[in-house]
């Protein structure tokens, strides 16, 4: 149980006589005598300690790089393109460089993550810049810095159902604000059905405006202007059907026609939207946990305060760099 105890000495040993023996190969005295008032001597000694001290200093910072290799190698390989190497034009103070976990596809989207972000630390100007792995917005005006906001990001998933497949991800590039909206109101495309469908076990049928169909007890499932509605089969009135609820009937997830204000949902963008074109946005939430996640199917969540901000203070025209 003693040798722990001795070997930290046993090494101070082998370094302090080292360190003598090579100070007196290079002709320097070195002595262990503190007291000695030869001048010749005490500058031996200082010599001496000085070359021991530089010695473990060395050593020091050895065992610091392996301990840093150590950590490295617990974090999750990525691609070499991600090392870095690319010289900013954005400096290192506008947006910051966080530490995130990269995982890429392939080569080719390594290449293509790499081509997207050199575009974005190049940019200039006033601009918006989205750092998908980081899952940072940050906004900059020149050298600047004017906003840093974390995000909900995409989910990099795929859903298939009834022979289509939808993709969620954010396509890197370059986009443009092409439009804001408060209190913006969301319209479903057909994959958030489809999720629901799969999540619930239900088969998927689309309606058109107008349609009349018949479900298994003889009720007439239709549509009147902007509402869906039902008809009984001992009646001949139109009972719209509550909202804010899916329309679902015979083990069937039926897809409101366009226009409908059931394939309307108030609120689910939050208070603010940014239109960035082809669907994609940055807007707000009400699910305000799940920033910082990569939840998404495409769009850029933002805080509520965050997606304030960038709806009173970035004008249409304003470019968005996304890798």
């Amino acid at each position: 149980m003693l040798r722990p105890l001795y070997r930290p000495i046993w090494l101070s040993s082998l370094l302090l006589a080292t360190a003598t023996s090579l100070a007196s190969a290079q002709g320097v005295e070195v002595t262990h005598d503190t007291t000695s008032d030869s001048a010749p001597a005490a500058s031996a000694q200082r010599e001496g300690r000085n070359w021991f001290v530089s010695l473990m200093r060395r050593i020091g910072r050895r065992s610091d790089d392996t301990v840093a290799t150590a950590g490295a190698s617990n974090i999750a390989p990525v691609d070499s393109a991600t090392a870095g190497g690319d010289v900013a034009a954005v400096p290192e103070a506008a947006v910051p460089a966080r530490r995130a976990e990269r995982n890429f596809k392939s080569r080719k989207d390594s290449l293509e993550w790499r081509a997207a972000r050199a575009v974005a630390l190049h940019s200039s100007g006033y601009r918006i810049i989205v750092d998908l792995f980081a899952r940072e917005l940050y906004v900059l005006d020149r050298d600047d810095t004017l906003r840093v906001a974390p995000a909900a990001t995409a989910m990099n998933a795929t859903l298939s159902y009834g022979g289509r497949t939808w993709r969620f991800e954010t396509p890197r590039g370059v986009r443009v604000v092409r439009g804001k909206d408060r209190d913006p109101v969301w319209t479903p495309p057909e994959w958030h059905f489809a999720e629901v469908a799969v999540e619930h076990g239900l088969k998927l049928r689309s309606m058109s405006a107008g349609q009349r169909i018949r479900l298994k007890d003889g009720t007439i499932l239709t549509s009147k202007g902007d509402e869906v509605g039902i008809i009984r089969p001992d009646s001949k009135t139109f009972v719209p059907l509550v909202l804010d609820e899916h329309v679902v009937f015979d083990n069937t997830l039926f897809i409101p026609p366009q226009g409908t204000k059931h394939r309307s949902i108030q609120g689910e963008l939050g208070h603010y939207r940014l239109d960035l074109g082809d669907g994609y946005l940055l807007h707000g939430t009400p699910y305000a946990r799940s920033i910082g996640a990569a939840v998404t199917h495409g769009c850029v969540r933002l805080a509520d305060d965050d997606i304030e901000w960038l709806f009173e203070n970035v004008p249409v025209g304003t470019k968005v760099y996304i890798y």
